[in-house]
């Protein structure tokens, strides 16, 4: 229950990150795209500032979180970060929620609870063993490269997207490192947390991951990167669970229903994503002209 409950605050801050740096990468100029000028630019805004504070929390709230449960399990309790966050704005904003909103929410959280049922995720251990982390981090680069190439060939949404399903790499892979870490904590106390290479490399996925959403974000619209987003990262960290933690998925006929719930999780996330609240550009509720 400590892991569900703090991966659901990871969500949140999370969640409403990914919208204020949407508001901040919106005035980026198209030709600062993968230049470190772009994070000297956003760092003059106090929006993106914002988003990175929630960045900070939704870290730490994320370390608890993987270290008292399994990565296959914490990691895709985060496809609720959207549907949460947008339902929170528009309370904040005092604006009506669109019915396409709540069809969005729906199928997230329908398809999460089918897809948690179906897989039953669990088991593995608390740190990986041995040097399978080699052959890991070299398919894991290849991919990494393999995307961001991809996205420099073309423009628009096709960028965003690959960029966005880049990030998400980065993001499981920040969430497997992390998970690695906690278990040495675990084994040999704060010596073995401090001096192991694991805790120095989450920081370096996660700032590289960090750099990739933000020229998603800047690149094309949030209906194009949130799916990639938010599928690649519980997917990807469920494989980084199975192959690096030896943790357990429900297989066979089962694999239909699992099907079925990413479906609706991708249709949900592409529904709110479309919504003027994801954008932070909602519109105020209107002003009764009745006279009284």
């Amino acid at each position: 229950m400590i892991s569900v409950l703090f991966a659901i605050l990871t969500a949140l801050s999370n969640g409403a990150a990914s919208v204020l740096q949407r508001r901040a990468a919106l005035a980026v100029p198209d030709t600062q795209t993968m230049h470190l000028s772009l994070i000297g630019h956003l760092l003059r805004q106090k929006v993106w500032l914002a988003g990175i504070g929630l960045v900070i929390v939704a870290a730490v709230c994320q370390a608890v979180a993987l270290a008292t449960g399994p990565i296959s399990v914490v990691q895709p309790i985060f496809v609720i970060e959207l549907p949460a966050t947008l339902l929170l704005a528009g309370f904040v904003m005092r604006v009506r929620v669109p019915r396409g909103v709540w069809y969005g929410v729906a199928a997230v959280t329908v398809g999460l609870a089918l897809g948690m049922a179906s897989a039953a995720p669990g088991g593995g251990s608390t740190s990986v063993h041995g040097a399978v982390w080699v052959p890991a981090l070299i398919v894991t680069g290849i991919f990494e490269a393999a995307l961001i190439t991809g996205a420099m060939s073309t423009r628009g949404n096709p960028r965003a997207a690959l960029l966005g399903l880049a990030a998400a790499c980065g993001y499981s892979l920040t969430a497997a490192l992390m998970k690695d870490a906690m278990g040495r904590l675990d084994d040999g106390g704060v010596t073995a947390l401090m001096t192991s290479w694991q805790l120095y490399a989450t920081a370096a996925a996660g700032v590289g991951a960090l750099f990739l959403l933000q020229n998603a974000l800047q690149a094309g619209t949030l209906v194009a990167v949130q799916p990639m987003l938010t599928l690649g990262d519980a997917l990807i960290s469920i494989l980084y669970g199975v192959t690096l933690f030896g943790e357990e998925l429900r297989t066979g006929w089962w694999l239909l229903p699992e099907l079925v719930a990413l479906i609706l999780i991708a249709l949900g996330c592409i529904e709110l994503a479309r919504s003027p609240l994801a954008s932070g550009h909602a519109a105020p509720p209107r002003r009764s002209t009745r006279v009284t």
